[in-house]
């Protein structure tokens, strides 16, 4: 404990140039973007053109006064450098109305529902594992409904601060953290943080022409199947978890050909995969009963038993595959298994 309060004591050490931004007064998280973006030393004003051409309701959320948010929020050299890499045509067309879906995204994958402060980082990273080198993390699900890690290295001493803390792919500027408002609090990073903005679907079309290829029975038979299927799984509203199994879970399965064949059996098989809604694999231990189990329903209509033991996850019959687990999609989320799972009825 006295290393988390050591390194929590150097956190809150580093909020005086934090504070030019904000007094944590009655500023909402937009009065601050927007006063800072106007302030003599500008920042965060790219991020305000982007918030302003985004939907609506992002700007109505950062200015809601009721509302408790954490916002990662890209400085001006960030935008420019993701401008940089992309080129500026291709930056400038996520601004236009053609590319808001796309930038809405990027913006809510930002953005954190409930106020997690530096102190709240500390301790989720602290509590954490550390793995061979180190390094530590923990997930947080944005806004975007898509996870994210926010990681840091621990030494002998604690969190090694010097070697930085990260959110995704982004640095912590340590020195503008806990930036203090009315409705949550903001903390700068040093670049912009993507999300996955392929499908569900596009990704097991791209896995299936990779060139060490996965899931071609898949989408193989995704493509022999009612084409709802297919709808489903390219649906960007949508919100899934998908089973996926493997190539060799397929090559498993006797009379796959008669199955293929039969558009309404393959049509259930293969819904049975699909859970609506995300979860992820850290949730899973959320939901399951003291027995370790939790009984789900399917998209076809049928209940499945997703089970925790110490010889892993599985769902039915198979194994989740934990090591290909949380393959994040712009519409939910594919975990591969290592058969083929089949609806009781």
């Amino acid at each position: 404990m006295l290393r988390i309060y050591t390194t929590i004591a150097l956190l809150v050490s580093l909020l005086i140039s934090a504070k030019a931004f904000a007094d944590g007064g009655g500023s909402t998280i937009a009065d601050i973007v927007v006063a800072s973006a106007g302030a003599e030393a500008a920042e965060f004003t790219t991020l305000l053109a982007a918030v302003s051409a985004a939907d609506p309701a992002i700007l109505e959320a950062l200015a809601d006064p009721e509302a408790a948010l954490t916002v990662f929020a890209p400085t001006d050299a960030a935008f420019a450098a993701l401008a940089e890499a992309l080129g500026d045509d291709a930056f400038k067309a996520i601004l236009t109305e053609a590319g808001t879906p796309r930038l809405n995204e990027i913006l809510r994958y930002h953005v954190l529902a409930g106020a997690v402060r530096s102190a709240d980082v500390v301790a989720g990273l602290s509590g954490a594992e550390a793995d061979a080198m180190g390094g530590v993390s923990f997930p947080a699900v944005t806004l975007s409904g898509q996870a994210l890690d926010i990681a840091g290295t621990v030494g002998e001493d604690g969190l090694d601060l010097a070697a930085g803390i990260t959110v995704a792919e982004a640095n912590l500027v340590l020195e503008m953290i806990d930036i203090e408002a009315s409705n949550g609090v903001i903390h700068v990073i040093d670049a912009v943080i993507v999300p996955e903005l392929r499908s569900i679907a596009e990704i097991v079309g791209d896995l299936a022409g990779a060139e060490n290829p996965e899931f071609t029975t898949l989408l193989g038979a995704v493509g022999a199947a009612d084409p709802a299927v297919l709808d489903a799984l390219g649906d960007a509203s949508a919100e899934l978890t998908v089973f996926a199994p493997l190539d060799s879970a397929f090559a498993a399965v006797a009379g796959l050909e008669e199955i293929v064949a039969d558009t309404s059996l393959l049509t259930a098989i293969l819904q049975y995969h699909v859970l609506p809604g995300t979860v992820y694999s850290f949730q899973i231990g959320d939901l399951v009963d003291d027995m370790g189990q939790v009984v789900v329903a399917m998209a076809n209509g049928s209940e499945a038993t997703i089970s925790v033991s110490d010889m892993g996850v599985m769902i039915d019959g198979a194994n989740i595959v934990l090591a290909l687990a949380d393959i994040e999609a712009s519409n939910g989320v594919i975990h591969v298994i290592d058969a083929v799972i089949t609806p009781q009825s």
